[in-house]
């Protein structure tokens, strides 16, 4: 790719009003500016372009040379048309802009847009041309519009002076129905050497000749940037938008779906759950009872245990006690033998009738003679006697 440094000379005095070319000279002349402003960006992201006007009120920079095309195409808006075209200060201030580049490894070019006469001779272009010439500066030339006073002759000659290895070039646009852009697009402005932007120049005529179906959104992206651009944006976020309402449709479809299956299963859920929980009440109070009633039988087992275990170990223990021991023994036997004693001490004095009546007069509120008590009274003197005979043996002798 060609490193370059432009800067566009347009002419912008009173013959531009014209309309031998559509719509108007200067319309015709801005279009192909912006066409080559954008070829020239896109040949190589660090070439710069800039743009002077040469006719008004004398020659003025609108933008020294810059990669930035937005302020390249920005600074072509409300341009003022007047006065008459200077093209030999138009090419020296140029030439200047140029020297001052920052990068001083770009090649030097200037485009020229002639579209009214000129009053400068032939000599003193010439001179203009090699000086150009030895300051390696190329130069191109569009000449459309008048063509009277030698006008053609001066910018050839123009040419011959800068040319060197055919670095240089000239395009005679007649007027005609075809726009000033489209036929600029196959010159070697925008196809020399192969290089500088010559795809652009393809793609822009594809589009002249309304090929444009191979563009996305039928825009070429070298022809108007940001138009594409803006394009892409919108294409862009119209996809996300339209991704982002399919997948919360689908989002609210499967929510839908498992709301109906779960009430079903809540249903089901619910009828299970209290006859689960019934039964496992009842399952619980039968453990319940049936433990209590366990543990209750276990209790009164071993009580039971406990009191017989008592009396065998208390009997078993005397008995032990009294075999190791006689006089414990003998005392066991006296007890025995008083405990006996006593009871037939208290027969004996039950059986005496005066004995018993005498204490019960004693009593507060009691009758000896009352006929119940003297029930009372027969009654346990027949079980004395009773008694007694039982305790004597079958030879009369009482038991010891």
């Amino acid at each position: 790719m060609v490193l370059e440094a432009t800067m566009i000379c347009i002419d912008n005095s009173e013959w531009m009003r014209n309309g031998d070319y559509a719509p108007n000279r200067f319309q015709a002349q801005a279009d192909a500016v912006n066409i080559i402003c954008g070829a020239k960006t896109q040949s190589n992201p660090e070439n710069t372009v800039g743009v002077l006007t040469m006719a008004g009120k004398g020659v003025r920079v609108l933008v020294t040379p810059t990669s930035d095309l937005g302020k390249i195409l920005a600074c072509m808006h409300g341009l003022e048309i007047g006065g008459e075209m200077n093209l030999a200060a138009g090419i020296q201030v140029a030439q200047l802009a140029l020297k001052h580049r920052q990068n001083k490894k770009q090649q030097q070019r200037i485009i020229v847009f002639a579209g009214s006469p000129i009053k400068h001779d032939k000599k003193m272009l010439e001179m203009i041309g090699r000086k150009l010439k030895k300051n390696s500066v190329a130069l191109d030339i569009v000449d459309f519009g008048e063509e009277d006073d030698g006008k053609p002759e001066k910018l050839e000659a123009l040419l011959s002076a800068v040319n060197n290895n055919d670095t240089s070039h000239i395009v005679h646009v007649p007027a005609g129905p075809n726009a000033l852009s489209d036929v600029l697009i196959n010159t070697p402005i925008f196809t020399r050497d192969g290089e500088g932007g010559s795809g652009f120049a393809a793609a822009a005529a594809a589009a002249a000749a309304g090929g444009v179906s191979g563009f996305d959104f039928g825009v070429d992206p070298n022809l108007d940037p940001e138009l594409a651009l803006a394009l892409r944006v919108s294409m862009e976020e119209e996809r996300a938008r339209q991704e982002a309402a399919a997948k919360k449709a689908a989002e609210e479809a499967a929510k839908e779906k498992g709301g109906e299956q779960q009430p079903a299963s809540q249903d089901t859920t619910m009828t299970e759950g209290p006859s689960a929980s019934a039964s496992e009440a009842e399952n619980k109070k039968d453990d319940l009872m049936d433990d209590e009633n366990a543990l209750l039988q276990r209790a009164l087992a071993m009580s039971m245990d406990d009191t017989t275990s008592s009396h065998d170990v208390r009997d078993t223990d005397m008995s032990e006690a009294a075999a190791d021991d006689p006089d414990l023994q003998l005392a066991l036997q006296l007890s025995v033998q008083d405990s006996a004693k006593e009871g037939n001490d208290v027969s004996k004095l039950l059986a005496d009738q005066s004995f018993v009546s005498s204490i019960l007069a004693t009593l507060p509120g009691v009758d000896p003679n009352d006929p119940s008590v003297k029930d009372l009274l027969a009654s346990m003197q027949n079980q004395s006697e009773q008694k007694k005979d039982e305790d004597k043996g079958p030879d009369g002798d009482e038991k010891k």
